[in-house]
């Protein structure tokens, strides 16, 4: 379970201070903090003035340059820190703004609370400057639960104050993701509490792992024959004992993109990476040399960036699946036999091994030498980096020379770390591939890098770059020590790419002018980097990595080499073929022919 920071004498220092007198928005500060919020990333607004300057004086609050990018950087803050994280926005466009990237924070499970000012009461419906409220903009979904918001709440009176925390704090100390958006309208920012505030309640416990039966089913199922581990980002926490089940086992684990690193990638049970710029075809192959019953799913909803929803990937046995959200295990495969289980991972993991029988099944499959990544190219003198060479340096520079995190961003960015990079181990590598938006990582990794507290590494390309730039400039307000990889090929290039796998190359235009980024960071105030020869790159990155605050890496990359999309190629297969086909049919990128 995520730590949320508050211990006892947090609580009872909120209980004692938080009496009559105190605004509301400076118990709600302090109610955070005790809550373990350390950090906030917004924007600021007239009709937040009272709750802006509170969370300054009780959380480390970082004012970024848009709502979306604030809302990025404070989920990547989540991830790097463990603590819930706060994002803040002004009325109106404010929250507009901002719910891209806390749609983002709620299908990725972070923990963030967005807090934003509402229309006063008494000026609703009058056309007050960026007026939140029924009369300007749709209020269903953005200030309830539902869709957007694991809860959502206007606060209208100081006395809804302890309910609302209590709410908060419950959903905080909850296994999983949890976002929140409290609305305070200026007028009750500003307004003195009527009753004190209680303490409070102590961290819920996280759920009980499914009870002994159920535990008994799963080793009758799992010891009866060979099995296989499917690990996703919810097992991220339980890496240590996913690889002591797969060593005591034998079991060989493949992992979704974003749990890459669950077990060392150079470990001989790794079979490799599903799914979205994985190595489906040498999964694939595996799985069919090594013919497990039954695959056991660990914390991964097998959506389509997991699975492709491919067939080749369900055993005869079917699954036995783990997800803290009973909605989860047989959702994506609804054909295959599932047998369900409600737990937390490390916890269903560790009764596992307890009752797993005493047999050594460890040598029970033989593993083809060799492993799912392909080889890094040597580097040559160039014009322009391929960009496997550069996730070779990558590799070198800052996986094997660092501990520093790196995230990918949506698009052949992702694709291209995904399938090259060798993660050492979990907890080191970022990626989002549920609502997969662009800019995502570009703001993410100013959150990444001061949640941490070290240094972060962005790999993304340059539409994304333009989307989210101005976070750079956050970044050198902080000394953050973020460093940005810009594959700048002048051009949205998995739908460049993507258009001519389908053959329509030139049917759309996805170029645009190109971008020096190094210049574009020197002019915020960042060190910038341009480099276009394979055999400068390990220099630069290290100067990048060496730098204390932030830095561009302006990587002109060869824009022809085509992406390492394989999911469609070689997960869909018949599918696939009948999508370039019919090209009239649903088809999304990526579609591009594996090298």
């Amino acid at each position: 379970m995520n730590e949320i920071g508050s211990s006892p004498l947090d609580r009872t220092t909120l209980a004692s201070d938080a009496a009559p007198g105190l605004t509301v928005a400076e118990a709600l500060a302090r109610a955070l903090q005790a809550l373990g919020v350390r950090q906030a990333y917004g924007v600021s607004g007239g009709a937040q003035a009272l709750l802006w300057a509170a969370l300054s004086r009780h959380l480390d609050l970082l004012h970024c340059r848009h709502e979306s990018g604030a809302a990025f950087a404070a989920t990547e803050a989540h991830f790097a820190s463990g603590r819930p994280v706060v994002a803040f926005a002004t009325t109106g466009p404010g929250i507009t703004n901002a719910l891209t990237g806390m749609l983002a924070a709620r299908t990725e499970g972070a923990k963030v609370i967005l807090l934003s000012a509402y229309g006063s009461a008494a000026q609703r419906g009058r056309g007050a400057i960026q007026e939140t409220s029924g009369y300007t903009m749709p209020t269903s979904g953005l200030f309830e639960a539902g869709a957007w918001f694991d809860d959502a709440v206007v606060l209208e009176t100081p006395d809804q104050l302890p309910q609302v925390l209590r709410r908060l704090a419950a959903g905080l100390a909850r296994p999983g993701g949890y976002v929140a958006h409290l609305s305070v309208p200026t007028t009750v920012q500003g307004a003195l509490l009527t009753q004190p505030m209680p303490p409070l309640p102590p961290e819920a416990p996280s759920p009980s792992v499914t009870g002994p039966a159920a535990i008994a089913r799963c080793v009758a199922l799992l010891s009866g024959a060979p099995f296989a581990i499917w690990a996703g980002f919810g097992a991220r926490g339980a890496a240590a004992a996913v690889q002591a089940l797969a060593e005591r086992t034998g079991a060989p684990v493949m992992c979704s993109p974003r749990a890459k690193g669950v077990i060392p990638e150079d470990h001989p049970l790794f079979l490799g990476v599903t799914g979205m710029g994985g190595h489906a075809a040498s999964v694939i192959a595996r799985l069919r040399d090594l013919a497990p019953r039954r695959i056991l799913v660990l914390g991964t909803r097998l959506g389509e960036p997991t699975s492709f929803w491919s067939p080749a990937l369900v055993p005869p046995g079917g699954f036995v699946h783990v997800d803290i959200d009973p909605r989860v295990p047989g959702a994506a495969y609804p054909q295959a036999e599932t047998y369900s289980v409600q737990a937390e991972v490390g916890e269903f993991l560790g009764a596992l091994l307890a009752a797993w029988p005493e047999q050594d099944l460890a040598g029970q499959y033989s593993l083809r030498s060799g492993r799912p990544h392909p080889a890094h190219p040597a580097v040559q003198p160039s014009a322009r980096l391929r960009p496997e060479a550069l996730m070779g340096a990558v590799q070198r520079v800052v996986l094997d020379g660092s501990d520093a995190t790196v995230l990918a961003e949506s698009g052949n960015a992702f694709t291209w770390a995904t399938h090259y990079l060798r993660l050492p181990g979990p907890g080191r590598y970022r990626v989002s591939t549920n609502l997969g938006s662009m800019g995502h990582v570009a703001a993410g990794v100013v959150g990444a890098a001061l949640g941490a507290g070290r240094k972060a590494v962005a790999i993304l390309g340059d539409g994304a770059m333009l989307m989210n730039s101005g976070e750079v400039s956050t970044a050198v307000k902080r000394q953050a020590p973020a460093v940005w990889i810009v594959l700048n090929d002048g051009r949205y290039n998995m739908c460049h790419q993507g258009m001519a796998a389908l053959g329509m190359a030139g049917a759309a235009d996805a170029l645009f002018p190109p971008t020096d980024f190094a210049m574009l960071a020197r002019a915020m105030g960042a060190e910038g980097l341009r480099v276009g020869d394979e055999t400068a790159l390990d220099a630069a990155l290290a100067e990048a990595m060496a730098a204390p605050g932030p830095v561009v890496i302006d990587a002109l990359i060869d824009a022809d080499r085509p992406a390492p999309s394989h999911g469609r190629n070689e997960g869909l297969g018949a599918a696939t073929a009948a999508a370039r086909a019919a090209v009239t049919a649903s088809v999304s990128f990526p579609v591009i022919a594996s090298h």
